[in-house]
């Protein structure tokens, strides 16, 4: 039924937002990250004569051309459980990798939902690399308290297995990138199971300036999603569920960010190096203005292009999930 609902939505709804392709279509992931080796901890990126000019980023017409948006597609129960995919429009033949954006900068908000959260431009990002971007919206307390974020994100990466192959998208790649608030959501999915639902996992994540462990000195936005009993926020956190996870993980955070959310990116790797699965691959931003920044392609500056090219094809190598 979904996949029905998704095809007359397709045939019903002239795409939203979509750019002349280019001459040429994306080109291959294996080729954009020959260059590239994965960020360790600490180390900064090397040039890659491959990269598209810098302002690709600057100028969104440029990073957004030849991509198609296919908006407000429902994904659950609520009228606010909506995303968007982007997809080149000169694909290539086989599946390619998804990244599914979930992003925010605070558990509450009147809105009911993140305000711009994803730029168009990190979706593009994902469209340009041969891959399929989809940015999801899920729902904010203190309408929603915990965890609905979470049951959110899993009924969407659910809804991706199910109909990503509409978009040229592989149901076996999904790398789900959490930002900011959205990190603690995706960390919060890979660390309950029982949030997850049928079709709900992922093969890859890339975490970015989350918090994983609220305080008991919450912020009043903490308070509104996790409750005002603070015996409850460690049950509530990503640990320790996500110090038993064999996904593979990306943590990234940003020299410029405040010094708890650096704290909270180098206890997590700390703590996930001495888990019994794996250390996670950690990159150190030199900025984080918005995703669109954090994905730059000018590997100079410190993005995470480079190094999520590469997680992905680490995941197509491996054969993961």
């Amino acid at each position: 039924m979904t996949r029905y609902l998704v095809l007359c939505g397709l045939l019903a709804t002239v795409v939203a937002a979509s750019v002349h392709a280019a001459e040429s279509g994306p080109p291959g992931i294996a080729a954009l990250v020959h260059k590239v080796g994965l960020a360790g901890d600490e180390t900064a990126d090397t040039a890659d004569a491959s990269a598209p000019p810098a302002d690709a980023v600057t100028d969104p017409a440029k990073s957004c051309a030849g991509v198609s948006f296919t908006r407000s597609l429902r994904y659950g129960e609520s009228e606010l459980n909506v995303l968007d995919v982007a997809a080149a429009e000169a694909r290539e033949a086989s599946p390619q990798a998804v990244l599914v954006f979930v992003a925010g900068e605070s558990f509450a908000g009147e809105s009911g939902t993140p305000d711009a959260a994803v730029p168009d431009e990190a979706m593009c990002f994902a469209a340009r690399h041969g891959m399929v971007g989809v940015r999801v919206s899920y729902r904010l307390a203190p309408a929603n308290p915990w965890p609905t974020a979470a049951r959110d994100v899993a009924a969407a990466t659910s809804w991706v297995h199910e109909n990503i192959d509409l978009f040229g998208g592989s149901r076996d790649e999904i790398v789900a990138v959490g930002y900011s608030v959205g990190a603690f959501h995706v960390a919060s999915l890979l660390a309950h199971r029982e949030f997850q639902e049928q079709d709900s996992d992922v093969a890859g994540a890339v975490l970015v300036s989350g918090i994983y462990r609220v305080s008991a000195d919450a912020s009043a936005a903490e308070k509104a999603y996790f409750g005002a009993d603070a015996s409850k926020y460690n049950e509530r956190s990503a640990f320790p569920g996500i110090l038993n996870i064999e996904t593979p993980v990306l943590l990234a955070w940003s020299t410029l960010d405040p010094p708890q959310l650096v704290a909270q990116g180098e206890t997590l790797k700390e703590l996930m190096c001495n888990s019994p699965t794996h250390c996670p691959h950690t990159k150190i931003l030199r900025s984080r203005d918005d995703l669109a920044s954090v994905f730059a392609p000018d590997a100079v500056s410190g993005s995470l292009a480079g190094p999520t090219l590469e997680l992905v094809r680490e995941i197509e190598t491996r054969g993961l999930p």
